[in-house]
């Protein structure tokens, strides 16, 4: 499972650790695992042209000391820095004996010289050399590789101006780019963007994930993730902000049925959806359910006849849910309309409840805050942002602050679904973030099997918590593969769920 920390615990694991180790020893253990990614993206060092992106903390430090190992290695680096006056005073001397070049952001090489500079005329000499007619952005143009050490994970807001000039460069360059620990201009806690930003290839982060390098939209900024062991995991408490699943953990929770096993012992699952406006709805979440690891589903709803038709292993119903007989758990409201005295009936029941699409309007607050078994809500963007009396876009923005606000305002758990799915219990602790799926999921009906799926996962047996976050990460692989690059429909997802399955239970 990875984990991620908030910026406070993550410097207050740091300064632990400095206190064991000798002055300098974690800076120069980020610098060489740095300086080792970069390595690999370039291909080839000798020769190459590295442009480092230097602000006044210690993420510049890194930069600087990555820079001085790949310059010995035969790169020509230059060091462009923001704030020539606070630039790390060692990794600027380790950059300049390792022949490595100043210039600041202006491209004036010789105001860059005496930031760190003991005073002596050899010291200005040593970064003379640089021609101070080639402005940061025309050796930004003409990079192999840029480095973002501009803002450490204590950022917040956007750039300002003379860094955002520096991060455009950067994105309409050739170059690759490589972020320090996290791409500036991000907010390592939340995963917001509030204005400009960097926008890495490659983000190189030490010691722990941090939450805005797994959220969107950060996450979009960050591109590949490459985590860096600094022997951080040995303070870091066990509390994290953030965790996601991996296929062992997902392995670890699906239900699997052993010989004792019967269609009612691996849990009955009722589905109470659709409408004869949306029929279609019902027929997807049944077949989510279908394939979540429950022993049987029923169906209750005005659409019998479709789901029949098409899943006639569903034992259907349309006498309201009281009289569909029992279940360990329901799922309800995709496509339901108007139908808030189903909804009603099901919240009031008293096995898990997962709520979704039209059942979230529908479903009176109070009754779900007064529930005892557990509930699960799904809400997308736009759903979460109704329930909360929000503009959609503060959701998209700040996902885990609305993950977290929406399970404690209705005592839920709450499966946020989006480009970054959260899943927020209402006891806090750790949110799970969902690591797969594809863009091509954003297709009607994925959100139907989702739920059917979820519920299914419930009435197996397990909490809200697991069912949600395993519904999720089964559901965004079978969205991988059933896309395979190409538009997918809802039921192409469905069918799916099988081999994702399989490829999580046998990895």
């Amino acid at each position: 499972m990875r984990t991620a920390y908030s910026v406070e615990t993550v410097r207050t694991a740091e300064r632990e650790l400095m206190a064991r180790l000798p002055d300098g020893a974690l800076m120069q253990r980020a610098a060489a695992g740095l300086a080792a990614a970069c390595a690999d993206l370039l291909g080839r060092v000798y020769g190459s042209r590295v442009v480092l992106l230097v602000g006044s903390g210690d993420n510049g430090g890194d930069a600087l000391y990555a820079g001085a190992r790949l310059a010995r290695r035969g790169a020509g680096v230059t060091a462009v820095l923001l704030a020539p006056e606070r630039a790390h005073a060692g990794g600027l001397g380790a950059l300049r004996r390792a022949a490595g070049r100043v210039v600041g952001a202006g491209g004036d090489a010789g105001a860059a010289a005496s930031a760190g500079a003991t005073g002596t005329a050899a010291s200005v000499a040593s970064v003379a050399s640089v021609a101070s007619s080639a402005s940061a952005e025309e050796l930004i143009a003409r990079a192999d590789l840029v480095v973002d050490g501009i803002v450490g994970i204590g950022g917040k807001g956007g750039l300002r101006p003379d860094a955002e000039a520096l991060a455009a460069a950067a994105g309409r360059a050739r170059a690759a780019v490589v972020a320090v620990d996290l791409p500036s201009g991000v907010d390592a806690d939340t995963g917001e963007v509030r204005g400009a930003a960097v926008r890495a290839d490659l983000t190189v982060t030490f010691g722990t994930h941090k939450p805005g390098l797994l959220i969107d939209p950060a996450r979009e900024y960050a591109g590949s993730v490459r985590l860096v062991d600094i022997g951080l995991g040995e303070v870091l408490p066990d509390g994290a902000e953030l965790e996601a699943l991996q296929h062992a953990d997902v392995a670890r929770l699906l239900p699997v049925p052993t010989g004792e096993s019967d269609k009612y012992r691996r849990g009955v699952v009722g589905i109470a959806a659709g409408s004869d406006r949306y029929p279609g709805a019902a027929v997807l979440a049944v077949s989510g359910a279908l394939r979540g690891g429950a022993g049987a589903v029923r169906y209750v709803g005005p659409a019998g006849d479709a789901v029949i038709a098409r899943f006639p292993e569903t034992l259907v119903s349309d006498r309201g849910p009281h009289k569909a007989g029992r279940v360990q758990a329901w799922v309800v409201g995709p496509g339901a309309g108007e139908d808030a005295g189903t909804v009603a009936e099901v919240v009031a029941a008293d096995v898990p409840v997962l709520i979704d699409a039209d059942g979230l309007r529908l479903a009176d607050a109070d009754a779900v805050r007064a529930r005892t078994a557990p509930t699960l809500m799904t809400p997308h963007a736009g759903e979460a942002a109704a329930l909360l009396g929000v503009a959609r876009e503060e959701v998209e923005h700040g996902r885990l602050a609305a993950a977290r606000e929406l399970a404690a305002r209705y005592d839920a758990t709450v499966l946020l679904k989006g480009s970054t799915t959260l899943v927020a219990d209402p006891a806090g602790g750790a949110v799970r973030v969902n690591p797969t799926g594809t863009a091509w999921l954003a297709t009607a009906g994925s959100g139907d099997v989702l739920s059917g799926l979820a519920g299914s996962l419930l009435a197996a047996g397990l909490s809200a918590l697991d069912a949600g976050s395993v519904g999720a990460y089964l559901h965004g692989l079978a969205g991988r593969f059933a896309a395979d690059g190409a538009p997918v429909g809802a039921h192409d997802v469905a069918d799916a769920i099988r081999r994702a399955w399989r490829d999580v239970y046998l990895d």
